[in-house]
């Protein structure tokens, strides 16, 4: 058993059932507002709104606890220009050589193609990044254990705290996304870029593909 010192669990009340399903069907109906932006309005939002949703990301479980996660936070212009410009590099590779042709049809219903004007014209870029390891109290070198999936788990988390707050966003994953180590001072050896978030106030009169969402029956079973 171990010796290692423990809290009491946080908030344990119960709750009538009713209300539980209540607030269980609350959170469904709130996401199921969610949608993915690409037209963004200018509007600042403020840095501490960021930091509030950041920091939720940050209760995220994670392998033996290790959170192997870090999260850059970006609003200079000049920062968010280099990023497009080294973003639509990628991008205008993938599309004109690199996507297969399924890929390419899959994409059609979405309108997208290499141009990303957002990554300029959203106030805020969260650069989210894996640590492939860590520093333990020695100095020496920690392997983090299930880092992709511990990334994963926080992202999800970061997406729902914004759209809680009333934020739109954006998945970016330009392959390869090294470029983002270097543009923002992060190390390469131990990091290697996870997913770059676009966040901000949707653009007024900003319209979305109408997609389907796979029904709880597709998507579950039950045994």
């Amino acid at each position: 058993m171990s010796d290692r010192p423990t809290v009491p669990l946080p908030d344990t009340r119960r709750l009538p059932e009713q209300d539980m399903l209540q607030r269980a069907e609350d959170f469904r109906d709130l996401m199921q507002s969610r949608r993915t932006v690409r037209d963004f309005d200018t509007r600042p939002v403020a840095r501490v709104l960021i930091e509030a949703c950041i920091a939720a990301a940050g209760t995220a479980p994670s392998g033996a606890n290790q959170q192997p996660w870090h999260f850059v936070a970006v609003s200079d212009p000049d920062v968010k220009r280099r990023i497009r410009i080294a973003a639509e590099a990628e991008e205008r590779e993938f599309y004109q050589r690199r996507a297969p042709e399924e890929w390419l049809d899959a994409l059609k219903p979405i309108g997208t193609d290499w141009r990303k004007p957002y990554l300029e014209t959203a106030p805020w870029l969260i650069a989210i990044f894996v640590q492939k390891w860590g520093r333990g109290e020695d100095g020496g070198k920690v392997k983090h254990y299930y880092p992709a999936e511990s990334v994963g788990i926080a992202a999800g988390m970061l997406i729902t705290a914004l759209h809680s707050a009333g934020l739109a966003t954006l998945t970016h994953t330009p392959s390869p996304m090294g470029f983002l180590n270097e543009i923002l001072g992060r190390p390469a050896d131990a990091e290697r870029p996870f997913l770059l978030l676009v966040v901000g106030h949707p653009a007024p009169g900003t319209r979305v593909p109408a997609i389907d969402r796979k029904p709880l029956s597709a998507i579950s079973s039950w045994v």
